[in-house]
């Protein structure tokens, strides 16, 4: 009987030693926890390219499918448009998210484009457009070239604006006056012959 409890000691003794070299091991070989904190990780990097919108006619359409801010309409094609509301209502101005679509008459057109898109008009692009019940036209497009149909360079008069308000031209942001009153202009945005 002794000789079996002697043999059962010196199991458990042995078994008690293996475990504790496996225990020692896994802690040396990283699977157990440690003093040093671990190295950060890279932050993730998007392949995806920068959001942006390259209008095409068919995103402009009616102005009265538009959100109207005091004399001129609001969109965004990219799902941005409470973000643009936001910068549109604002007295201290702000930039417009990609992808804001600024019309004053159915004819003309500003949209934001990716940052870093033109610099030199903030990356604002300018169209000029023939609206019918068919659809939009584009006639012109691009930055610092678009000539609209007053004769006047878009780029040129949006410049003056003051620089809170991202190129934005009203009454009292510092561009030139326009050649026709407000009331010639709302007569044009309500002749919109596009569909609703």
């Amino acid at each position: 009987m002794r000789s079996d409890r002697r043999q059962g000691a010196t199991v458990w003794a042995a078994s008690i030693a293996f475990a504790l070299v496996v225990a020692a091991g896994v802690g040396a070989c990283g699977g157990g926890g440690s003093d040093k904190a671990a190295a950060p990780r890279p932050a993730p990097t998007s392949t995806a390219p920068p959001e942006d919108l390259a209008a095409q006619p068919a995103d402009f359409r009616n102005l009265s499918t538009m959100t109207k801010v005091r004399g001129f309409f609001v969109d965004n094609r990219l799902g941005h448009l409470p973000e643009a509301l936001h910068v549109a209502n604002s007295p201290e101005g702000g930039v417009y998210p990609v992808g804001t679509i600024l019309q004053l008459v159915p004819q003309e057109a500003m949209v934001k484009r990716a940052k870093g898109w033109n610099p030199t008009t903030h990356d604002w692009e300018f169209f000029l457009m023939k609206t019918s019940a068919t659809g939009t036209e584009i006639v012109t497009r691009g930055a610092t070239e678009t000539v609209n149909r007053f004769g006047g360079n878009c780029f040129g008069c949006h410049a003056k604006a003051q620089a809170k308000f991202d190129m934005v031209c009203e009454h009292d942001h510092g561009c030139d006056p326009l050649p026709v009153g407000d009331d010639v202009i709302r007569a044009i945005q309500n002749a919109d012959p596009r569909p609703h």
